[in-house]
């Protein structure tokens, strides 16, 4: 169960509307907000992702898409434990739908959440053991001068990465978008190398 001081920064993310009523940076977030954020003072795991998308948007519920169904098949978890919040936490870069471009894509994560939130959720996580950091602005975050010049050498560089960050194992990883299918294909050893690794260790972590 979370703590109360947690409780309450829950509370005060839910019903934040700064990106609709107070932007910092550029025009105002274009729907209304709907701040997707899991945390518990007692979660292991910490999915570090860049921002909810239209189906998350809709549903409030993260990763409920096909990106999260490729993630779980990385992680190698089901639905139940994926969003036991107890164990995992998902803390995005942009807890809200940042809108889409003018080419259908989606915005970067809004950075008011970074600069408001983002400390004060992951210090409230003590017990984090395992960190799967996911996409450029998040690897930007929580991997700052350890991350490569590109995304790929970053997350190729996985082995170095997994005790860049003091106090937990880390995971770079690309966006499950199917975007990124491309990506997969001319990188076999994510599949290959770094999976293996990263479910062996989920797994100790887990069930510790």
């Amino acid at each position: 169960m979370a703590s109360l001081s947690l409780e309450t920064l829950l509370q005060d993310i839910r019903a934040c509307r700064v990106c609709r009523d107070m932007p910092r940076y550029g025009a105002a977030l274009p729907h209304e907000p709907r701040p997707v954020c899991v945390a518990s003072g007692t979660a292991r795991v910490l999915i570090a992702g860049q921002a909810p998308g239209t189906r998350v948007h809709e549903s409030g519920i993260p990763f409920n898409d096909p990106s999260g169904d490729r993630l779980r098949g990385w992680m190698d978890v089901d639905r139940e434990t994926f969003y036991d919040g107890g164990r995992i936490a998902i803390v995005p870069m942009g807890f809200c739908f940042p809108g889409l471009d003018a080419k259908g894509g989606d915005l970067p994560p809004r950075k008011e959440c970074r600069e408001l939130w983002h400390d004060r959720v992951i210090g409230a996580l003590p017990d984090i053991r395992l960190a799967l950091v996911i996409g450029q602005y998040a690897h930007a975050y929580h991997l700052g001068p350890h991350r490569e010049k590109t995304l790929t050498a970053t997350v190729l560089n996985w082995r170095a990465m997994r005790s860049a960050v003091p106090g937990f194992v880390t995971y770079a990883l690309p966006h499950p978008s199917w975007r990124n299918n491309i990506w997969l294909k001319k990188n076999p050893w994510f599949e290959s190398e770094l999976l293996p690794a990263l479910r062996a260790d989920l797994v100790s972590i887990l069930e510790s």
